[in-house]
């Protein structure tokens, strides 16, 4: 049996040997049952087994998520069953026009089901850290902010729209780029910055998810050659930090030719990469 779950089948959670120690889902699993997200489990003769989800993002994108078996059942499929189930549950909201999973590299398993959903693989990203990023000054001039709306929106039509790129929303949510991403309040809260000949932009939003971050948004691959781009990056990170007065870190999301290019000095810590698996709608099986 499949069903949604509640708040109060946390203790059928808890029950569940996943061989995950200090899952995050327990702390906020009353989150993950409410809201924009839903979750469901897999029942054998009463007993939760396997457990997933979705989060729905501007209304037109549904995120799976918190994958989870127990270890006595597993190598029965009974993920794959349930994640089938879970993808014809998001498709049911007429909005949704986008189905994916975000899974690290190393995470065999998860990306065995994915594929096995018919899910293709869309973009490869490195979530790179740091809290200093003074190796990579040029001594170039601060980049300009960007106020107007609608330079912001040329931009985003540009880089993002038209080439159908894929555009990082949050830390660890990136999705293929349509309109439905930039709505004028998103982006008059980011921060945009082009260089002095115009030629070049990125975006800085704040983000928390354990620590607080700087999120940074660079749409090219020549990140590293810009003059004044990390001096403005350096600059917004120090405000930010001024408002947390907590843990806080740069985030960028780098592709692996980026990652390449990075010079020696860098500071950067890089886990293992995040791959981007999705459909379209049209795709999906009907």
């Amino acid at each position: 049996m499949i069903r949604q779950l509640h708040v109060e089948d946390l203790p059928r959670f808890e029950n569940m040997d996943t061989g995950i120690e200090d899952d995050y889902i327990l702390d906020i699993f009353d989150h993950l049952v409410t809201g924009n997200h839903r979750l469901y489990g897999l029942f054998v003769d009463g007993q939760l087994v396997s457990t997933g989800g979705y989060t729905i993002f501007a209304n037109h994108y549904a995120m799976l998520g918190r994958l989870r078996s127990d270890q006595s059942f597993q190598g029965r499929h009974l993920s794959t069953k349930l994640m089938t189930f879970v993808i014809r549950k998001a498709l049911e909201h007429p909005d949704i026009q986008w189905v994916g999973a975000n899974t690290q590299e190393h995470n065999t398993p998860a990306r065995r089901v994915l594929e096995k959903l018919s899910l293709k693989p869309q973009a490869t990203l490195f979530n790179a850290t740091t809290n200093n990023v003074t190796a990579l000054h040029s001594g170039g001039e601060p980049w300009k902010p960007i106020h107007d709306l609608q330079r912001k929106r040329e931009w985003i039509e540009k880089t993002y729209i038209r080439p159908s790129a894929i555009f990082p929303l949050e830390c660890y949510y990136p999705f293929p780029a349509s309109p439905s991403l930039f709505s004028d309040e998103h982006l008059q809260s980011w921060s945009f910055y082009e260089n002095q000949t115009q030629t070049r932009f990125f975006i800085a939003k704040t983000d928390q998810k354990k620590y607080h971050y700087l999120h940074v948004v660079y749409p090219w691959s020549d990140l590293w050659t810009q003059n004044g781009l990390w001096e403005t990056v350096s600059a917004a990170y120090r405000t930010l930090q001024a408002q947390t007065r907590s843990d806080t870190y740069i985030w960028i999301d780098l592709t692996r030719e980026e990652v390449n290019l990075l010079p020696e000095d860098h500071s950067f810590t890089l886990p293992s990469p995040w791959l981007l698996y999705g459909m379209n709608r049209e795709d999906s099986v009907k």
